[in-house]
Formats: structure tokens, sequence, C-alpha cells
């Protein structure tokens, strides 16, 4: 080994630390004294040092420079026995003898000892493979001093060669582990990166028959009972071009029928289809129907389009319910007080309206043809007894002549009619028919509710002893046929 150079407390002759003048008796913090007092007895052996330097600073300088020297000679002699150690744990595992002393070679001269290159330590932590390589290193590291101290009993080969092959196989079922874990991911991703292509639904067959504006194809029917069955979203996504064809195939026919009812009804304007024609969409944020589909197609037809507060036409297309109708459906309370009170104050009007024999023919068949019977046929209906009063409204008596006709809400008539009636080729005119027989009663509504300005309800006062005679020779008549009635029973 090369000569080892002194350090700079070693420098220092001992008699200049070793007396000292005063001594404290101060308890420091750490297990060294203080030396802030410590200092020669003689003045003149500091001269003769030549540095002039109180004793404060000459102690300080002289444990600073001890303590570094110490450190750097305790770091060198662990290099040092650190190689030591790994040339004698090679020389065992080649030669598998005995290990000689390490401080001396074979001619007795001092090994030149070069310490291995250090290499720059990354960022991250290591990894496996390196962890458990140094891991090993310190194993047989510890057991190679473990044998020196023994002085030269035999090592063999060491163990710590065989627990690495141990971990290693340990190690591999975790790799295959590992990568049949990546490989099940591999497959997860696949799974869910994977198209489903489903095939395109043809549209149905026409069977011959062309799409037509003044009449509905089969088709169109065809398709509202399968929307019917399959009543989601998912359903309707998938068949979104028979459902385009026979919403157009709706429209055309509505557009037809537009100008035929304009015709009938001079106060019905020609409006844009989507002002007539209802949404397909339910809202169901209020319901109990979950279903998002209504399985019709349906259109009004009024002043203002299917919106507004006047009296309507309706037509209604679904298989196997398909109508005709109109009125005011839940006029709102104001037109609903001014229907009301005329009623109350002018019962000939609508009296004379239901009794019109067209009227009586297309809605009420099966009423017999006195105005009591009339009357109470049309309060009796489905749609007006829907949300119909259970008692009298307010202002008016129990006894009333027409309470049956003051406790409705709504004031409307409907009949149905087959699906073949809008497939067949006159199937504008058969619907035709039915309107035009309620023209009358929605004009009468239209009047009352929102009268036309300059429009005065008193005008057929004039008429008033020619109805009421009318309407006396109608109970005339009534009360004779009972009595026949009643003659024949007897």
């Amino acid at each position: 080994m090369p000569a080892r150079k002194r350090t700079a407390a070693e420098a220092i002759p001992s008699e200049i630390t070793g007396s000292s003048r005063r001594r404290s008796h101060r308890i420091s913090s750490s297990g060294k004294k203080s030396s802030y007092f410590e200092a020669n007895d003689n003045d003149d052996d500091n001269d003769e040092l030549g540095g002039g330097q109180p004793p404060r600073k000459t102690a300080k300088t002289q444990s600073r420079a001890s303590l570094s020297g110490q450190k750097r000679n305790k770091k060198e002699v662990d290099e040092l026995q650190d190689e030591d150690d790994e040339e004698a744990f090679e020389d065992a595992e080649e030669d598998g003898g005995f290990v000689e002393d390490k401080d001396e070679s074979d001619d007795g001269s001092e090994s030149e000892v070069i310490p291995p290159p250090t290499q720059k330590r990354g960022r991250g932590r290591p990894s496996k493979s390196q962890a458990g390589s140094a891991a090993i290193t310190k194993k047989s590291a510890g057991k190679s001093r473990a044998s020196d101290v023994g002085m030269g009993k035999p090592l063999g080969k060491p163990k710590s060669k065989a627990k690495p092959k141990k971990k290693a196989e340990s190690e591999e079922p975790e790799a295959d582990e590992y990568a049949e874990g990546e490989d099940d991911d591999d497959d997860d991703d696949d799974d869910e990166d994977r198209i489903t292509f489903i095939p395109a639904i043809k549209l149905r067959d026409t069977d011959g028959v062309d799409y037509e504006d003044t009449r509905l194809h089969k088709n169109t029917l065809l398709f509202l009972k399968d929307l019917k069955a399959n009543n989601k979203r998912s359903w309707l996504k998938a068949h979104d071009k028979e459902y385009r064809r026979s919403l157009k195939d709706w429209e055309s026919f509505v557009t037809t029928l537009t100008e035929k009812i304009v015709e009938a009804d001079e106060t019905i304007p020609e409006l844009p289809i989507k002002d007539v024609v209802f949404r397909i969409y339910r809202d169901i944020r209020f319901s109990k129907d979950p279903t998002p589909y209504k399985p019709h197609y349906s259109a009004a037809w009024s002043r203002t389009g299917r919106k507004g507060p006047y009296a309507c036409y309706y037509v209604h297309a679904e298989p196997g319910r398909c109508m005709v109708g109109g009125g005011l459906w839940h006029p709102a309370a104001d037109a609903l007080a001014r229907l009301r009170a005329n009623i109350d104050e002018r019962p000939h009007r609508i009296r004379r309206v239901l009794m019109n024999p067209t009227f009586r023919k297309t809605f009420l068949p099966n009423a017999k043809p006195n105005e009591k019977a009339v009357l109470s046929a049309f309060a009796k209906t489905r749609m007006n007894q829907e949300n119909a009063l259970k008692t009298k409204p307010k202002g008016f008596t129990p006894d009333h002549r027409d309470i049956e006709l003051l406790k409705l809400r709504n004031y409307t008539i409907g009949t149905y009619i087959e699906d073949a009636d809008l497939v067949a080729e006159d199937a504008q005119e058969r619907v035709m028919g039915i309107i035009s027989a309620m023209v009358e009663f929605v004009t009468y509504l239209n009047n009352v509710v929102m009268p036309d300005p300059g429009f005065d309800s008193d005008s057929d006062d004039a008429d008033d002893g020619e109805e009421g005679q009318d309407e006396q020779q109608g109970e005339d008549e009534g009360t004779e046929e009972e009595k026949g009635e009643s003659s024949d029973d007897l």
C-alpha cells in the first residue's frame, strides 16, 4: 500500500495540545469537551509556532482537521477492506481452498488496490433484477468477512449463490403470471374495441302498391303496429328508414287533406305541415308510462293549427283505433265559463247543432231522435266524461235543465273508422264526409269561445220564436212516441 499522509491533527506536536492553562467545567450537549479555554501555559510556545493565533481559533482548526482526517481515513479503510473481501471471495471461489491473509501477497509485498469505477445512479426506482443482484452482493460480502475472521477456515461453495437461483425460479412464475395478466388485459382491450356489425334492416316490400298523396299506404299502418310492440329507442333507431318513409307518407296525406278542409271551413287557414302534425315523441317527465313514442300519427286543424284556444278538426291514424273527430279539448277557464253561460242563457243554440240530422247520424247513431236522448248521449261520450265534474259547477243549481252539459269540461265529438278507410282509394272523401258533418259544431264553439270582431251572438234571437216552436213540436213528438211505445208494451 502507498504511504499514508498525515493529517493536520497528527502534524501538531503533542506538547501543544497536551497541556492546558484553564479547563472548562461547562456541560456540553455533545460528548466532547469544550476546547475554548484550553491553551498552552506559555505564551512563548504559541509564538514559536509563528501563528500568533488566539487559543480559541487554534483549537477549532485542530478539531476540524482531526475530524476531516478521521472521516477520510475511515472511508479509505472501508474501501480497501471491501476490495480485499471481493478478491478473497473470487480466489476462494476459483480454488475452493482456504482464504489466506488478504493484507499480504505471496511475495510478501503489499498489493495495490484499484477502486472499481462508480456508476452514476439514475432516477426512479431500480428494477427487480438490479435490486436482486445488489442484495446477493451484500450477502456474499458479509459471508466473506465472516470467513476472514475465522482465520483460514475453509469456505466451500457459498450458499448465497444457490439462493438467487431459488429466487429466480420463484420469480419466473410471477413473470409468467404477469405476462398472462397482460394477455388478459389485451383480450379485454380487444373486447372493448371490437365492433359488432348489425345487418341493415331492409325496407318492407310494397307489394306493387305505390305511395300516393290521397291515401295512406298499408306499410305505414304496419310500421305503427310494430312500433307499438317494440316501443324502444333502439328499435326505432334500427328501423329509422322505415319510420322516415311512413312519416313522409302521413305528411303527404295531411297536406292534401288540408286543402279539402279549408274548402269546407273558410275559417281554417293554410298552415305549414309542422303546425298541423303532432310529433311522435312523448313527454314522459310526469307520466307513469315510460314508453318514449306514440304508436300513432295524428293531426289537428284550427285557426291556429294544432295549438291554440280554438276548436279544431282531428284525424287519428292507429291500427285498430283510427278515428276522426273534433271540438274543444281542455279549454281555458275563461273559455269554459263563456260556454257554460251560453248554454244557460241560450240553450237553443247548442240544441240546434246537436239535433242536426247529419250530425246525429254520423256521431250519435244510437241515440233516440229527441233532445233529451241526444244531449244525454253527447254528454256521456268517453272523451267528454274523461274529466267531467261529479257535482254541479259553481253558480248553477243541481236541478238545472242542462246540468249534464254544464258539468262537462270537454266539448268534443268523434267516431272510429276502419283501417281500410284510410288505405282505400277514396280515403280522403270518406274522412271529409265525417269532417263536413261537424263543421257547424266547430263553428258554434269558436263563435262562443273566441267570437270574431263585430260578431253579435244575439243576432239569432229573432228566430227564437220559431226555434221555440220547433222545440215545443219536438217535445210533443217525443211525448207521442213515448205514448206509442208504452201502448205497444201493453
